[in-house]
């Protein structure tokens, strides 16, 4: 893995993060969706080092970066605001962080006008914050966070702030930039759009702690309990009594109809169904 979170806890007032443990794995795409309240942006601030868990471990690599600072970690972070310095040029804006890491001024140049290309921002490179639209910021934040190389970028609800046809485009930007920089990227996000389109693997969470991790279609296929279900929008969670039949199981429900599932579990269950999987016909299907 390139970022490991061991037995993570922190309580920032009404927020917290519980007893979290996480593996994420180099170059992917991993998406941390929940509720409002569930803890998402304080545990990806405290994987950057904006706040000192109370207890449990994170190490990046081979090294532990727990107490670590923030400048010293190599990961980027870009927030929902994007929070772009209003008084810096665009160019300024993405040569910040070099210029914090004294990186000599000749490079500086070079690399801001390599990652200008790379996110199609030239164009822009003297205009002011201001005076940018919702996608030409959200890029300049990304430039600012990707000029420094990070082994791993943080998304805090990149899109939730751009209309749908920009949401759109960014998505597909998001998606360039993991696959030809080859960074490892967590991103928060309450749209189901930007799990089908862009994550390798997700994580739920609810009241901090996380409670089901996994690819994209096995957790939705297999949410782990009625909570998971319908935070998805499950619509078809039925509950009853399941026995044996063979290979299968007899799910009968409180109201009398009876379900039949492939399944080894008996006694009181719950199952889910999604509407794709049901078919009609005229005739018995074979």
């Amino acid at each position: 893995s390139v970022l490991r979170i061991e037995s993570l806890s922190i309580t920032l007032g009404e927020f917290s993060v519980r007893d979290v443990s996480l593996e994420i794995r180099p170059g992917e795409y991993f998406i941390i969706l929940g509720p409002t309240g569930a803890g998402k942006t304080v545990l990806l601030e405290t994987i950057a080092g904006i706040h000192t868990p109370d207890s449990g471990r994170i190490i990046l690599g081979d090294e532990e970066i727990t107490a670590t600072e923030p400048r010293l970690r190599n990961i980027g972070m870009v927030y929902q605001d994007y929070m772009l310095f209003p008084h810096l040029t665009v160019e300024d804006n993405i040569a910040f962080g070099l210029r914090q890491r004294k990186v000599l001024k000749d490079e500086q140049l070079a690399l801001v006008v390599e990652m200008c290309a790379f996110l199609e921002i030239a164009h822009l490179k003297k205009r002011y914050p201001g005076t940018l639209s919702g996608g030409e910021q959200q890029r300049v934040a990304l430039a600012r966070a990707l000029v420094l190389k990070p082994e791993i970028l943080l998304l805090d609800e990149p899109l939730s702030a751009l209309d749908g046809r920009t949401r759109e485009r960014m998505r597909r930007e998001l998606s360039r930039i993991g696959q030809c920089t080859g960074t490892t990227i967590i991103q928060i996000t309450h749209h189901f759009d930007d799990v089908f389109a862009l994550a390798d693997r997700i994580a739920i969470m609810r009241e901090g702690k996380i409670v089901q991790t996994g690819e994209t279609s096995e957790v939705f296929l297999h949410p782990a309990d009625t909570f998971v279900a319908e935070f998805l929008g499950i619509g078809n969670i039925i509950r009853g009594t399941s026995s044996r039949s063979g290979d299968i199981i007899r799910i009968m429900t409180r109201d009398g109809p009876a379900f039949f599932a492939a399944s080894g579990l008996t006694g009181d269950v719950v199952a889910t169904l999604h509407a794709e999987d049901v078919i009609l016909s005229m005739t018995p299907f074979t």
